[in-house]
């Protein structure tokens, strides 16, 4: 059995699965994944919350790494929680926006 490459679009399809329980919206498809690197094992993904004093920053940043860690060749993943730049909602998905009722903008 061969493992799985490791790609970006496999990354967002596995953060998909973590949700902003205050929104009930994924965090890929509200726009608060900003970037993806990894090297050597170690999976580095830059993201931000939808606000600075968001309740849920630790339990999301959590949860991002606890599923990272389920991909295959993964052995460390370092999650980077920024402010800039901001999040707005015109940073979200069509996906996002039919989840959550925003509308476009």
């Amino acid at each position: 059995m061969t493992a799985t490459p490791l790609t970006d679009e496999l990354v967002l399809e596995t953060l998909r699965q973590v949700i902003d329980p205050e929104i009930g919206c994924n965090i890929v498809d509200l726009g608060l994944i900003y970037r993806i690197a990894w090297a050597d094992g170690k999976l580095t993904v830059t993201m931000t919350l939808t606000t600075p004093g968001c309740p849920m920053h630790d339990s999301i940043a959590d949860g991002v790494k606890n599923i990272l860690l389920t991909l295959d060749g993964v052995t460390d993943v370092e999650v980077e929680v920024v402010w800039d730049p901001p999040w707005h909602p015109s940073m979200m998905t069509e996906v996002g926006r039919a989840m959550t009722g925003v509308q476009n903008f």
